[in-house]
């Protein structure tokens, strides 16, 4: 393939990223994004019910995964496996 990312690669790890809780910043320095790119992708997964935005501890918001990101990125995870994208 061509080596960038697909949205699905994005999501599945901003998900996994949301299983112990995780600011923007830190979102957006784990995955290496751009602010207007992290603001689409946390908005689409908060209008989807993937995550939830946390009271602000220090000013700043978490956002954890829910029970159905949980299930969407499992799911992810398998499909990517599956096509030989896993680790990658």
């Amino acid at each position: 393939m061509n080596g960038r990312r697909s949205n699905i690669q994005i999501i599945a790890e901003i998900l996994k990223l949301g299983e112990d809780g995780a600011s923007k910043t830190q979102i957006r320095n784990s995955i290496d994004l751009r602010h207007y790119q992290l603001q689409k992708y946390i908005g689409f997964l908060l209008a989807h019910g993937f995550i939830d935005r946390l009271a602000p501890e220090n000013c700043r918001f978490t956002y954890r995964l829910t029970e159905k990101g949980s299930m969407l990125l499992k799911s992810i995870s398998n499909v990517l496996e599956a096509l030989g994208f896993e680790g990658k």
